[in-house]
């Protein structure tokens, strides 16, 4: 039975050796002949919580890196002519009204492909555009089979109030953007590409006082759009401009015209 004392003890005492070698911030403290252990793993856990920092974005927080596209866009709109000039010589009816000429554009939904971190990615999404063309005196559009082109009846002898001919689109840009800060309320962000959009509506509407005239039709509107688009600013708030690389209408009824627009926006 002493035999089988003593080697139990030695075991004991061997294990306990060992466990000392293993952790080193073991304390033991003798009470009578009660001893007492005290293992301290802070170490253990500072070391876990420094690889939780360092640790590499999981996926789900790359799909969360935050794009600037989701938002609302004002912005006031000119009509070009293929030589980069708002004058149009024989077509003075394209010489639109900027001030009242705008584009309204609701980005509704955003996702941005992450290439470096949050601080370089591929973003696109969804939205509408809303685009409205204010023209200048009392002319009126006149569409045919073959041709667009507008006129000012002689039977007019009031100004139009109203003089517009709008436009709804559904949209996706395709953008490159720069972010300078992994905080997207703390950031300086550049986004440049293009923004594509197919048209799901169109009307014109013309109005004298009270008197209002609104029928809805093409007008010889493309059906597609492509813009060049660049988005830059900071945080919540930013400026946005987009230059058409489709022409507005359909060219075998009249000038090519490329819609220009600039404006604030407001990210959400």
């Amino acid at each position: 039975m002493k035999h089988l004392f003593y080697l139990l003890s030695l075991l004991t005492i061997s294990s306990v050796y060992s466990q000392e070698e293993i952790k080193k911030d073991t304390t033991r403290l003798n009470i009578g002949k009660v001893e007492v252990i005290l293992v301290d793993h802070s170490e253990a856990e500072a070391s876990a919580e420094i690889d939780t920092i360092d640790a590499a974005p999981t996926e789900n927080e790359k799909s969360n890196f935050e794009a600037h596209w989701a938002g609302l866009d004002m912005g006031f709109t000119s009509l070009m002519n293929s030589s980069f000039d708002n004058t149009f010589a024989d077509y003075k009816y394209w010489q639109n009204d900027p001030a009242k000429s705008m584009t309204w554009n609701l980005n509704l939904w955003e996702h941005k492909f992450s290439l470096y971190k949050e601080y370089f990615g591929i973003t696109t999404g969804l939205g509408f555009s809303f685009t409205q063309i204010a023209f200048k005196d009392n002319y009126m559009l006149v569409a045919t089979s073959d041709t667009l082109m507008a006129v000012i009846p002689i039977a007019e002898t009031q100004d139009y109030t109203k003089n517009k001919l709008k436009a709804t689109y559904l949209t996706v840009p395709v953008l490159i953007e720069f972010c300078t800060n992994e905080d997207a309320d703390k950031s300086f962000y550049l986004a440049a590409g293009v923004v594509g959009g197919v048209r799901i509506s169109s009307r014109y509407k013309r109005s004298i006082e009270d008197n209002k005239d609104i029928q809805k039709g093409t007008y010889a509107l493309n059906s597609f759009k492509l813009d060049a688009a660049m988005r830059m600013g900071y945080g919540n708030w930013g400026a946005f401009a987009t230059y058409s690389l489709m022409p507005l209408f359909e060219t075998s009824k009249t000038i090519e015209i490329y819609p220009l627009t600039f404006g604030l926006t407001m990210n959400f």
